[in-house]
C-alpha cells in the first residue's frame, strides 16, 4: 500500500492511525459560531480533521428546483435561496482556515462543482474529498486532479463498474496519484443490515495500493468502530452540536460526546490489535502461579 503524506504532517495508511474525520458539512447551518463550536469540539475530541461541504448553488441546484419554496429557520424561502444561505464565502473560509490552524487540527471541504475547486484552492487544503454523488463527474475530477492534492472519493450509490472506471480515469491522469477510497452507502442514517462493511476488504483486495477507507451515516458507533478493525485505514462521520437541530444530515450525525467516544473506542481497537505473536504478559504471571496445576520450568521459579 502506498501510504498518503498530507501537507499537515499526517500520514494515511498501513501501519499508521486511522484518520478520523468529524464531517461538519452543512451543520453548521451557515453559522460562522456553529462551524468554529464544531471545530472546537472536534479538536477537544481529538479528531484528526474537520470536513465541510463547498458549493456553487447556481450551478448545483438543478433550475426546476430553484423557486422551489421550503420552510427553512429563517422562513419560508425559495430553495436557490436557502442554499445560498447556507454557503460560507471568502470572509467565512478564512475565519475557519484561521481557527482550525489555532485548534491543530487539519480541515478540508468536498467541492461539489469546478469554481468551488477554485475557490477552496486559495486556503491550500489538506486534501480534497469527492462526494458519493460526484464520483462519476470526470470534469469535477480532472480539475482536482490538477491540484495534486490528494484525493479521497466515497463509493455510495455507486456500482463496481463506476468504481473501477473513476479510479482508471484517476490512474491514467498519474498512475501515483495521492488517491485514497472509502466505502460507503449513501442513506441517512443507514440501517446496519445495509453498511456491508465487508466492502472495506473487497476494495483492499481490488486496490491494494490504495488507503482503504469509511466513510458512515449510521446513528450508532460500533460500526464504525469495526470498519477500523476491517481495516479501515481513515473513518469520517458527520458531526454536530445537537441532532435535534433543525436540517437534513443532522440525524445521522455524531454529537460531541459520541465524537470522543468514537475517537477513544477506535484508538483503544488500534492498540489492542497487537502484532499476532502469542506471548505471556507480566500481568499473567501471578494469575498462571494462583490457578495452573502444572507451570511451565521458565516460569516456575
Amino acid at each position: 500500500m502506498k501510504n498518503v503524506t498530507l501537507s499537515s504532517g499526517k500520514v494515511i495508511g498501513k501501519g499508521q492511525p486511522c484518520y478520523i474525520i468529524a464531517e461538519i458539512g452543512i451543520n453548521h447551518n451557515g453559522s460562522l459560531d456553529v462551524a468554529k463550536q464544531l471545530i472546537d469540539e472536534g479538536a477537544i475530541a481529538k479528531a484528526d480533521a474537520v470536513k465541510f461541504q463547498k458549493r456553487t448553488p447556481e450551478l448545483c441546484v438543478p433550475l426546476d428546483q430553484w423557486e422551489i419554496q421550503r420552510d427553512t429557520p429563517w422562513g419560508k424561502m425559495s430553495y436557490i435561496d436557502y442554499k445560498r444561505k447556507t454557503e460560507f464565502g471568502n470572509l467565512e473560509y478564512s475565519a475557519i482556515d484561521q481557527h482550525a490552524k489555532q485548534r491543530g487540527i487539519d480541515w478540508f471541504a468536498s467541492p461539489w462543482d469546478v469554481e468551488s475547486v477554485d475557490f477552496l484552492e486559495h486556503f491550500s487544503p489538506v486534501l480534497y474529498k469527492l462526494a458519493s454523488a460526484s464520483l462519476t463527474d470526470l470534469e469535477l475530477i480532472e480539475k482536482i486532479l490538477h491540484t495534486g492534492r490528494p484525493l479521497m472519493i466515497s463509493t455510495g450509490m455507486s456500482t463496481v463498474k463506476e468504481i473501477v472506471e473513476t479510479v482508471a480515469f484517476i490512474k491514467n491522469f498519474d498512475e501515483n496519484y495521492p488517491l485514497m477510497i472509502a466505502h460507503s452507502t449513501s442513506a441517512y442514517p443507514c440501517k446496519p443490515e445495509e453498511l456491508n462493511l465487508s466492502m472495506i476488504k473487497t476494495l483492499g483486495e481490488m486496490f491494494p495500493d490504495t488507503p482503504i477507507g469509511y466513510s458512515g451515516h449510521e446513528t450508532g458507533l460500533a460500526t464504525t468502530v469495526a470498519a477500523v478493525a476491517l481495516g479501515a485505514t481513515f473513518v469520517e462521520r458527520h458531526f454536530t452540536l445537537d441532532r435535534a437541530m433543525w436540517g437534513s444530515d443532522h440525524a445521522a450525525s455524531v454529537e460531541p460526546q459520541g465524537l470522543s467516544r468514537l475517537v477513544k473506542d477506535i484508538r483503544d481497537v488500534e492498540i489492542s490489535v497487537g502484532d499476532g505473536v502469542k506471548k505471556v504478559y507480566e500481568a499473567e504471571i501471578s494469575q498462571m502461579k494462583k490457578l495452573r496445576k502444572h507451570i511451565s520450568a521458565e516460569y516456575s521459579a
